[in-house]
């Protein structure tokens, strides 16, 4: 008998894997559906508002730039300056979509196709992210989570602000955005800081090769890191890796992409980190006056501005180039000089320290050990005082620095600490005296090893440059010319006058007196019996009174010693008061800032010229003249004619200077060579220089190498050649003479003396001036 086939059962089976089949298909899509729903309504973690689209909350810093339109530095949490999408090169942005997101111009948001072929190999012939989505991940959440469940809730989230950012933005807003996102490490956050980082150039700017070098780090930045050595080859082979997809995609023929592909790579570091690149020290002054700023002038919220977050821009006096050849100035000269010192402290056993004892060496040590990084890190970490001490007596691994670059060593703290008071300091201003503002500002030697500002923290004694103070002083209030005569001979002042309490007897270095000399004659070589007499005549507090005038803010004792420098003055305060000399006697507050501006573009701040008349046209041309003395015939003599002192040590004295427009200026070294100043003139330009090291018990044992011409003045002369010299400046510096006022009532043109390179009669003592 047949079996009968149930083929009623077998249909009705089929039916229902259809049926389940659509079902589960349907509850899939519903879910899908579902979650895309509950995600864009913040269900599983708050969404961007249209507002944050329309503004995305990013941390923009801060830009500080220069007269001459050069960004010097930057304030910031994340190193990111914002460009626009005409700011980038074709060749940028080529290379970007044809690595990144070959559809990028014809998706919304949402490539399916990278979608489903992620799907297919589960992520294993590339990624799905477009870059709009990349972009969202960028601004909303960062870095991608490693739990699974949370990343697919991300993943979401991407998609839902993508297709919000497309309709929102256009492609190529969308592309600017994305790459002022992209952190390429190194401090460099956004398309325009890596230009700048890694190639020393605007975006605009960069090559075909150099924007594939740049697009290939988005794959991962830290592996495809151009700066480092071992992964040269990965980055040399990621480069071309993207020219090729270039020449794919018909953005690049075949024939340059296989001449670019034999290119090495090419890189110009410029690190923009606090601690580097140039004006340092002046970045660090404009930080802390930024914190004042911004309490004093809040948003119309009542908020206070972020200077690492709100994308401020401020306008600073520095030019760049002129800030550049400071510091080249200084560099290369005190290079040259701590080479010189090291071996002049060679056979003291107690080095760089000269004449002081044991107990007060090790106060100075002690000092530095409880001011130091590691004595406040360890006293954070709850550490006692007795094992903090300790473990500056342990050897231990250390980069220091020395002028051939920094150096791994293995030295005790103690030791480094000692090392470090080896160490020449500098500080140099240069300011232009009509209108205040400061164009160059040099706070040290080195920011990353020494924080010290000696521009504007350090006020330092400042030996015979104080002396044209107290003869401004006798030629306002005495009607003297720098013509009229005095004979240089012994002084005595005797006790009780002024309030001394013992006789004061100043002497000259050179320990030998002149006889009749004209105050121009006088001042040029620094004459201390002279400035003895000026202030006898005249009285302490007039001179103290004009210093103030001025603009010097240090507290001076009214005693007749300060007529010998005993002084303490910062850079800052003497580039303006010598500056009022150029300016036919109005003094000008010195001025970094000229306006700050919001990112976009407002300006919330005009900084105003500060002025006061301090002399007449007259005494001030008068003062300039004596100082035009010093530099025909005075210490300063080799800025004229570009020799040194020709005895075995051009290293530091023999720069071929050779300026040979008038200078006004003044030398001065101050007791046991502790400090070496020059301040010097032209009609335009004041700049003020000073050397020594930080404690004064450091320091050279002759004048030969301490005193001022040979520390100080070869900085002033190596700056102002190298800006002579630079036809592009955009700041012109004058070589013509000082203004001669119209009918002049002083006589300033008198006999003018053989040029002679003197050393210094300027030296302070302080015995006789603590006494």
């Amino acid at each position: 008998m047949a079996v009968k086939k149930n083929t009623k059962n077998k249909g009705g089976d089929y039916s229902v894997y259809v049926k389940k089949f659509w079902k589960i298909f349907g509850i899939g899509m519903l879910s899908i559906f579902l979650f895309f729903l509950l995600a864009s309504w913040g269900v599983f973690g708050k969404m961007p508002s249209f507002d944050q689209l329309e503004n995305p909350d990013s941390n923009v810093a801060t830009e500080i730039i220069s007269a001459d339109g050069e960004t010097i530095g930057k304030f910031y949490l994340e190193n990111r300056t914002p460009v626009k999408y005409a700011d980038l090169p074709k060749s940028l942005v080529d290379a970007l979509v044809s690595t990144e997101d070959e559809r990028f111009y014809e998706h919304s948001g949402i490539d399916s196709k990278g979608t489903l072929r992620a799907m297919v190999t589960l992520g294993g012939s590339g990624g799905a992210s477009t870059i709009t989505q990349q972009l969202a991940k960028n601004l909303f959440h960062g870095e991608g989570s490693k739990n699974l469940i949370m990343r697919i809730i991300q993943k979401g989230k991407e998609w839902i602000i993508a297709t919000r950012l497309e309709r929102q933005y256009t492609k190529e807003e969308i592309i600017a955005m994305y790459l002022n996102t992209v952190d390429f490490v190194n401090h460099a956050v956004g398309i325009r800081s890596a230009s700048k980082v890694y190639f020393g150039k605007e975006p605009r700017d960069l090559k075909v090769e150099e924007s594939a070098v740049l697009v290939g780090m988005l794959k991962n930045p830290s592996l495809y890191n151009p700066m480092k050595e071992k992964r040269k080859q990965m980055v040399f082979d990621r480069r071309n890796t993207v020219l090729g997809q270039m020449v794919k995609n018909g953005k690049l023929e075949e024939s340059v992409k296989e001449k670019l592909v034999k290119e090495p790579i090419k890189t110009d570091y410029n690190p923009e980190s606090h601690n580097e690149g140039i004006a340092t020290y002046f970045r660090e002054y404009l930080r802390e006056f930024m914190k004042k700023w911004v309490k004093e002038n809040p948003k119309p919220d009542g908020t206070e501005y972020d200077i690492y977050r709100d994308g401020l821009k401020i306008y600073t006096t520095i030019d760049s180039k002129m800030q550049k050849y400071a510091e080249e100035a200084v560099d290369e000269h005190l290079a040259n000089l701590q080479e010189q010192f090291f071996i002049d402290q060679k056979k003291n056993k107690n080095a760089p320290f000269i004449n002081i004892s044991e107990v007060e060496t090790n106060k100075i040590l002690d000092r530095a050990m409880r001011n130091s990084e590691r004595w406040r890190i360890m006293s954070d970490q709850g550490k006692d005082e007795d094992e903090i001490i300790k473990s500056f007596k342990v050897k231990t691994d250390m980069t220091v620095f020395t002028w051939k670059g920094e150096k791994d060593t293995l030295m005790t703290p103690m030791d480094s600490i000692r090392y470090y008071k080896h160490f020449l300091q500098s500080g140099l201003m240069s300011m232009e005296p009509v209108t205040g503002y400061v164009k160059a500002w040099v706070g040290g030697i080195n920011y990353k090893h020494f924080q010290y500002d000696h521009v504007q923290q350090g006020a330092r004694q400042v030996g015979s440059t104080f002396k044209p103070f107290v003869y401004a002083t006798a030629i306002e209030q005495l009607h003297l010319s720098p013509c009229d005569s005095i004979i240089d001979e012994p002084f005595s002042m005797p006790k009780g006058k002024y309030g001394i309490d013992a006789d004061w007897n100043p002497q000259n270095s050179s320990g030998t007196f002149r006889g009749l000399v004209t105050y121009k004659q006088a001042l040029a070589n620094s004459i201390n019996t002279v400035s003895a007499k000026l202030i006898d005549r005249v009285g302490p507090k007039a001179v103290v009174d004009m210093t103030h005038k001025l603009g010097v803010s240090s507290k001076i004792p009214e005693q007749p010693a300060i007529a010998l420098g005993a002084v303490e003055i910062t850079v800052s305060d003497m580039v303006a008061a010598y500056s009022t000399f150029a300016n036919q006697g109005v003094y000008m507050k010195p001025m970094v800032i000229t306006k700050i501006e919001d990112k976009s573009g407002a300006v919330l701040y005009r900084t105003q010229p500060q002025s006061k008349d301090v002399l007449s046209k007259d005494i001030a041309y008068a003062i300039i003249k004596l100082l035009e003395g010093v530099t025909e015939s005075g210490s300063g003599a080799r800025l004229k004619w570009g020799g040194g002192g020709g005895t075995g040590y051009n290293r530091m004295t023999g720069y071929p200077y050779a300026i040979t427009n008038p200078i006004a200026g003044k030398t001065g070294t101050t007791q046991n060579q502790s400090d070496g100043w020059f301040v010097g003139m032209v009609p335009n330009l004041a700049t003020g220089v000073w050397v020594g090291n930080e404690d004064r018990s450091a320091h050279f044992k002759s004048l030969v190498y301490g005193q001022g011409a040979t520390m100080a003045l070869p900085i002033w002369g190596l700056f102002m050649k190298k800006c002579y010299k630079d036809d592009s400046l955009s700041f012109k510096i004058s070589e013509r003479p000082f203004e001669r006022p119209a009918n002049l009532s002083i006589k300033v043109d008198c006999w003018k003396a053989p040029v002679k390179d003197t050393i210094d009669s300027e030296q302070v003592d302080m015995d006789e001036f603590l006494n």
